[in-house]
Protein backbone atom coordinates (compact mmCIF):
# COMPACT_ATOMS: atom_id res chain seq x y z
CA UNK A 1 0.00 0.00 0.00
CA UNK A 2 1.37 3.73 -0.85
CA UNK A 3 0.92 6.13 1.75
CA UNK A 4 0.75 9.78 0.59
CA UNK A 5 3.37 11.84 1.83
CA UNK A 6 1.92 14.74 4.07
CA UNK A 7 3.33 18.22 2.97
CA UNK A 8 3.09 21.35 5.55
CA UNK A 9 1.54 24.00 3.54
CA UNK A 10 2.24 27.78 4.68
CA UNK A 11 -0.74 27.52 7.18
CA UNK A 12 0.13 24.93 8.98
CA UNK A 13 3.83 25.76 9.79
CA UNK A 14 2.34 29.19 11.13
CA UNK A 15 -0.07 27.37 13.31
CA UNK A 16 2.64 25.11 14.70
CA UNK A 17 4.97 28.38 14.97
CA UNK A 18 2.17 30.08 17.35
CA UNK A 19 1.28 27.13 19.43
CA UNK A 20 4.97 26.76 20.09
CA UNK A 21 5.48 30.50 20.72
CA UNK A 22 2.16 30.70 22.83
CA UNK A 23 3.53 27.60 25.24
CA UNK A 24 7.07 29.61 25.54
CA UNK A 25 4.90 32.46 26.66
CA UNK A 26 3.06 30.73 29.17
CA UNK A 27 6.19 29.01 30.64
CA UNK A 28 7.63 32.35 31.23
CA UNK A 29 4.35 34.09 32.92
CA UNK A 30 2.74 35.56 30.33
CA UNK A 31 -1.33 34.57 30.40
CA UNK A 32 -3.28 33.74 26.84
CA UNK A 33 -5.97 36.23 25.77
CA UNK A 34 -6.55 35.37 21.90
CA UNK A 35 -5.15 33.99 18.91
CA UNK A 36 -5.36 34.97 15.06
CA UNK A 37 -7.08 38.46 15.93
CA UNK A 38 -8.03 39.54 12.47
CA UNK A 39 -10.22 43.15 11.74
CA UNK A 40 -9.84 44.87 8.24
CA UNK A 41 -6.93 46.83 9.72
CA UNK A 42 -4.63 43.44 9.72
CA UNK A 43 -3.61 40.69 12.01
CA UNK A 44 -2.33 39.90 14.89
CA UNK A 45 -0.61 36.40 16.46
CA UNK A 46 -1.44 36.57 20.28
CA UNK A 47 -2.82 38.42 22.54
CA UNK A 48 -1.24 37.91 26.17
CA UNK A 49 -1.28 39.37 29.30
CA UNK A 50 2.37 40.48 31.21
CA UNK A 51 1.50 41.87 34.37
CA UNK A 52 -0.32 44.65 33.79
CA UNK A 53 0.81 45.07 30.12
CA UNK A 54 -1.33 43.58 27.22
CA UNK A 55 0.86 42.52 24.82
CA UNK A 56 0.41 42.32 21.08
CA UNK A 57 2.87 39.31 19.39
CA UNK A 58 4.09 39.12 16.15
CA UNK A 59 5.58 35.37 15.54
CA UNK A 60 7.82 35.14 12.41
CA UNK A 61 9.46 31.80 11.44
CA UNK A 62 12.33 30.98 9.02
CA UNK A 63 12.95 27.76 8.00
CA UNK A 64 15.96 29.30 5.81
CA UNK A 65 18.21 32.28 6.25
CA UNK A 66 18.98 32.44 2.80
CA UNK A 67 17.17 35.59 2.56
CA UNK A 68 17.32 36.94 5.80
CA UNK A 69 16.06 35.72 9.33
CA UNK A 70 12.80 35.84 11.06
CA UNK A 71 13.83 38.92 12.95
CA UNK A 72 14.32 40.48 9.73
CA UNK A 73 11.59 39.78 7.78
CA UNK A 74 9.05 42.16 9.20
CA UNK A 75 8.40 45.04 6.67
CA UNK A 76 7.52 48.43 8.42
CA UNK A 77 4.35 47.96 6.44
CA UNK A 78 3.44 44.91 8.47
CA UNK A 79 4.13 46.40 11.96
CA UNK A 80 1.51 49.46 10.96
CA UNK A 81 -0.74 46.84 10.05
CA UNK A 82 -0.26 44.90 13.44
CA UNK A 83 -0.35 48.75 15.38
CA UNK A 84 -3.57 49.27 13.48
CA UNK A 85 -5.08 45.94 14.34
CA UNK A 86 -4.17 46.55 18.04
CA UNK A 87 -5.74 49.84 18.30
CA UNK A 88 -8.79 48.41 16.78
CA UNK A 89 -8.74 45.39 19.31
CA UNK A 90 -8.27 47.74 22.38
CA UNK A 91 -11.13 50.02 21.23
CA UNK A 92 -13.54 46.90 20.78
CA UNK A 93 -12.57 46.09 24.25
CA UNK A 94 -13.07 49.90 25.39
CA UNK A 95 -9.33 49.33 26.55
CA UNK A 96 -7.88 52.07 24.62
CA UNK A 97 -5.76 54.91 26.52
CA UNK A 98 -6.37 52.76 29.61
CA UNK A 99 -4.28 49.41 28.92
CA UNK A 100 -0.59 49.92 28.79
CA UNK A 101 0.32 47.82 25.95
CA UNK A 102 3.81 46.47 24.26
CA UNK A 103 4.40 44.83 20.83
CA UNK A 104 6.54 41.68 20.63
CA UNK A 105 8.12 39.41 18.58
CA UNK A 106 8.35 35.56 18.65
CA UNK A 107 11.51 34.84 16.13
CA UNK A 108 12.21 31.32 15.38
CA UNK A 109 14.67 30.48 12.92
CA UNK A 110 17.73 28.13 12.27
CA UNK A 111 21.00 28.49 13.92
CA UNK A 112 24.01 26.34 13.66
CA UNK A 113 21.71 23.47 12.50
CA UNK A 114 18.81 23.77 15.20
CA UNK A 115 15.30 25.92 15.69
CA UNK A 116 15.91 28.55 17.73
CA UNK A 117 13.40 30.80 19.23
CA UNK A 118 13.93 34.30 20.24
CA UNK A 119 11.50 36.59 22.00
CA UNK A 120 11.99 40.16 21.64
CA UNK A 121 10.11 42.18 23.93
CA UNK A 122 8.90 45.91 22.81
CA UNK A 123 10.27 44.82 19.23
CA UNK A 124 8.86 47.58 17.70
CA UNK A 125 6.87 51.30 18.42
CA UNK A 126 4.46 53.10 16.64
CA UNK A 127 7.87 54.84 15.84
CA UNK A 128 9.88 52.56 14.20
Amino acid sequence: MLLKKVRYNHLDVGRDAETEAKKYLENHGLRFIEANYRCYRGEIDLIMQDNDYLVFIEVRQRSKIAYGNAIESISHSKKRKIILAATHYLQKSKLLYTAPCRFDMIAIHPVEGKTRLEWLKNAFTLDS
